[in-house]
């Protein structure tokens, strides 16, 4: 693995326009990339001149040696120190801008938590309700035993005052019937 710090600096002229790269503080390569066959800028050779021939094994040569001094040699030179995987990062380090993302991230984050504290704060509720109605029961079964013990004693009552009754109107009638004319039994609606 390569440490080195590199600065890309144009050597010649390039057959494709390519902007020069900021310097770039700290700037680590993840692995030596000019050691790769894909790192080097591909150019493609200039055309071909209209005075070679195209017949037999004087193309491969007269081609050669045509170009041997040309200027695509030197425009090659200056192309194999381009990395275009730097290129490529630079352009597109400065093209996004993560500050949208970031601050939707962060609202995401907030929602999120506004939601999670309000569904803590309905589940709160909801166990308080709960006891809350646990407790109503307990008072409506308690409330109706109370009735039924009150009316169960209202009924022995009543038993012993008509037997009270029974037996005084027996024992003493005419007493009986004068009091029960000064004081009428009340009626039941």
């Amino acid at each position: 693995m390569s440490t080195a710090y590199y600065q890309y600096q144009p050597t010649g002229t390039l057959p494709v326009s390519v902007p020069g790269k900021k310097p770039q503080q700290g700037y680590l390569p993840r692995h030596a990339r000019n050691t790769s066959a894909y790192s080097q800028l591909s150019v493609s050779p200039p055309e071909r001149p209209e005075s070679v021939s195209t017949s037999g094994a004087g193309l491969y040569s007269s081609a050669s040696s045509s170009y041997a001094d040309s200027e695509y040699e030197s425009s090659t030179a200056g192309a194999t120190s381009v990395d275009l995987l730097d290129y490529m990062n630079d352009r597109l380090s400065q093209t996004y801008n993560p500050l949208p993302m970031d601050h939707s991230l962060a609202k995401q984050t907030q929602m999120s938590g506004e939601l999670n504290a309000k569904n803590r704060e309905l589940q709160a509720l909801q166990a308080q309700a709960r006891a809350r109605l646990a407790k109503t029961r307990a008072n409506f079964a308690e409330g109706m035993k109370a009735a039924k013990d009150v009316q169960r004693d209202l009924e022995w009552t009543q038993k012993k005052v008509h037997a009270l009754n029974a037996r005084a109107a027996r024992k003493h009638p005419e007493q009986y019937r004068a009091a029960s004319e000064r004081y009428p039994a009340p009626v039941d609606c």
